[in-house]
């Protein structure tokens, strides 16, 4: 019997029972911690320099202030608390310039998803929900809709993180493609990630890329910051047991190695050799991920206002009351 093609994204793990709750913080990282916290969690506190009548913080903004978003902050500026202050609040402002919370809807970015150039499907060995690219499909001329789309795309891998999981993986397939993107739309990407996304981007591999595109790439370096660089990783082994980073990996796995980054039950089998017959079809795909995060999102919501819904409300206690929920589900059906 044939197997049937899938057209969905594949279900968030719920194997994620052992994933560890935050370390404790060392005596001085603490104090930092806790000086930017004490900042955003003040019962007067205003965005500064906000030209709106909204400038206090929003239910969605409370949210995204998390701990570990802080401690994201806090990492990215060396542990300068006054540092990570000034970052933080420029991201919030960027934010609602951008329109996270209400301009870049799934309404008005489902034309730039039609043709199936981004879509979520997929973890990795560590729990990462992978965005899958298609380089041929994203424009040669620099399209802001297109730039809104691949934010809408990050945002949602997002929504779709297990316990313990803070990174994303992005697969890029260059296979039969000879062209790149516009040079300046990725450019404008690469910022927007850097500078609002710190810590985010735990993975990308790009796959088959031909030597004629190196040139691109060689341009786009010094605009990587080593952090950024050293998560890339240029056609990447892919065969019948999964997706490694070297050929070293790949020889040396065996059952039990962890050197692979993804295993075939979570690969697509076009261009990545999975076990997944995965058929984009927007008809289906489009529906099922928008719900698909809109309900995981609405629970994180509700449970974050259950634990007591302030700034810095832990990230992983708000997933594992969600998993819990989800497979105290299951196990009644």
């Amino acid at each position: 019997m044939t197997a049937m093609s899938i057209h969905v994204p594949l279900p968030i793990p719920t194997n994620s029972h052992d994933a560890a709750p935050p370390s404790a913080l060392p005596e001085k990282e603490q104090t930092l911690y806790d000086h930017v916290l004490e900042h955003f969690s003040a019962a007067d506190y205003t965005l500064p320099n906000v030209n709106q009548e909204k400038v206090a913080l929003t239910v969605d903004e409370k949210f995204w202030l998390s701990y570990e978003c802080l401690l994201r902050y806090l990492r990215a500026t060396n542990w300068n608390a006054n540092a990570a202050i000034k970052r933080l609040e420029d991201t919030l402002k960027w934010r609602r310039e951008f329109g996270i919370y209400d301009k870049i809807t799934a309404e008005y970015l489902e034309p730039e998803a039609k043709d199936g150039k981004g879509f979520i499907f997929g973890y990795d060995t560590h729990g990462r929900p992978a965005i899958h690219l298609s380089p041929s499909k994203l424009s040669a001329e620099e399209s802001h809709r297109t730039i809104q789309f691949i934010v809408w795309m990050v945002e949602r891998a997002f929504d779709l993180m297990g316990p313990g999981v803070e990174t994303l993986a992005v697969l890029a397939d260059y296979a039969d493609n000879t062209r790149n993107p516009s040079f300046g739309m990725v450019r404008t990407i690469v910022d927007i990630v850097q500078t609002h996304y710190p810590e985010r981007l735990g993975l990308v591999l790009i796959a088959h890329l031909p030597w004629l595109l190196n040139t691109f790439f060689k341009l786009l370096m010094p605009f990587l910051d080593p952090f950024t660089r050293q998560k890339l990783v240029f056609n990447p082994v892919i065969n019948e047991n999964g997706v490694f980073r070297t050929t070293e990996d790949a020889e040396a796995w065996d059952a039990d190695s962890t050197s692979r980054v993804f295993e075939p039950d979570q690969l697509i089998q076009e261009g990545w050799i999975g076990s997944q017959r995965f058929v984009y079809s927007h008809a289906v795909y489009w529906e099922a991920l928008v719900t698909l995060c809109e309900e995981r999102r609405s629970r994180m919501v509700a449970a974050w206002h259950c634990i007591g819904g302030k700034v810095g409300t832990k990230e992983w206690e708000v997933k594992v009351a969600v998993r819990d929920e989800t497979v105290q589900g299951n196990d009644r059906e």
